[in-house]
C-alpha cells in the first residue's frame, strides 16, 4: 500500500474512533414531558422540570454529553429495552416488577400517592372507602397498581395524562384521583384551591409505590448504571441536589 494511501485510511481509522469516542459519551436520556413539575414542555417547546434539571447536573458530573427526548409513558421502558435511549429520568418508581426488565440506581427522590377529592367528599384511602366510586388514574403506573390491589370494588378510569384525569374530576365525571403527591399538591394549588383537597396522608407502601423514583437504566449498560449512581450520590452531597430541589418545592423530596 502507498505511503499517502496507508496515511488517508490511518486518518480515517483515528477519526472514526474520536466519533466513535464521542458517540459513546452521548448520553441519550428519556422523560414523558408531561408531568410538571418534574417533566413538561415548555411554550417553546423545550423540555423542562426537576427531573430535566437533576439529568443535566448528572451529565455535567459525568462529563458527558446529554441529549434528553421526550417519550409516551405507555412506552418509555420498551424503547430503553430496545436501545432508543440510554437511561430514563422520568420521576419512575423502583418496583421488583420494573426490576425485571431495567436496572435502577438508588432513589434521587421519594414522594408517595395522593388522593384528591373535592373538600366535601368523605372518600378515603380506607377499606370500604372507595366502594363504588369512580377513581381516575394514569395507566400503567403504580398508582393504578394500589388501585386494583388493594381497592377492587373502585370503578377505575385509566387516562393515559394526568392532566386528563384532572380534567375529568373538575368536569364533575369522576369521585377522586389518585396521583403523586407532589404533582397533586401542586395542582391544588394552581387549580383547585378551595375546591379540592388532598384526603389523608399520602400512601408509601413500598409494595406498590416502591423504595423511590430512580434512573432506569438498560441491564446490558452496568457502566452507566455506575456513573450515574456514582454522579447522584455527588450531586446529593455538594449540594447542587438540594439547589435543585428547591427551585421546584418547598420542602424536600430528597431520598433517605
Amino acid at each position: 500500500m502507498p505511503m499517502q494511501t496507508k496515511l488517508l485510511s490511518l486518518s480515517i481509522i483515528a477519526g472514526s474512533m474520536v466519533v466513535s469516542a464521542a458517540q459513546a459519551d452521548t448520553i441519550r436520556i428519556a422523560t414523558e414531558g408531561a408531568y410538571p413539575p418534574f417533566n413538561y414542555i415548555d411554550e417553546s417547546g423545550e423540555l423542562k422540570g426537576f427531573d430535566v434539571d437533576i439529568a443535566k447536573a448528572l451529565c455535567e458530573e459525568m462529563q458527558a454529553d446529554c441529549e434528553i427526548i421526550a417519550q409516551a409513558w405507555d412506552g418509555i421502558i420498551p424503547g430503553l429495552v430496545t436501545g432508543r435511549y440510554d437511561a430514563i429520568v422520568a420521576s419512575m418508581s423502583i418496583t421488583e416488577r420494573r426490576k425485571e426488565a431495567v436496572n435502577f440506581t438508588r432513589p434521587y427522590y421519594q414522594v408517595g400517592a395522593a388522593l384528591v377529592a373535592p373538600v366535601d367528599s368523605d372518600i378515603a384511602f380506607e377499606p370500604g372507602r372507595l366502594d363504588g366510586k369512580v377513581i381516575g388514574v394514569q395507566r400503567a403506573t403504580t398508582y393504578a397498581n394500589l388501585l386494583a390491589g388493594e381497592y377492587p370494588e373502585a370503578t377505575v378510569n385509566n387516562y393515559d395524562t394526568v392532566e386528563n384525569h384532572n380534567l375529568d374530576l373538575q368536569s364533575g365525571r369522576l369521585d377522586g384521583v389518585v396521583g403523586q403527591a407532589v404533582l397533586m399538591q401542586e395542582w391544588i394549588n394552581e387549580h383547585g384551591k378551595g375546591a379540592y383537597e388532598i384526603k389523608g396522608e399520602p400512601v408509601l407502601d413500598v409494595d406498590y409505590i416502591g423504595e423511590g423514583a430512580g434512573i432506569a437504566v438498560n441491564k446490558n449498560n452496568p457502566e452507566l448504571l455506575e456513573r450515574l449512581d456514582t454522579a447522584l450520590a455527588t450531586i446529593l452531597e455538594n449540594g447542587v441536589y438540594d439547589d435543585i430541589s428547591a427551585s421546584y418545592f418547598p420542602f424536600s423530596i430528597r431520598p433517605q
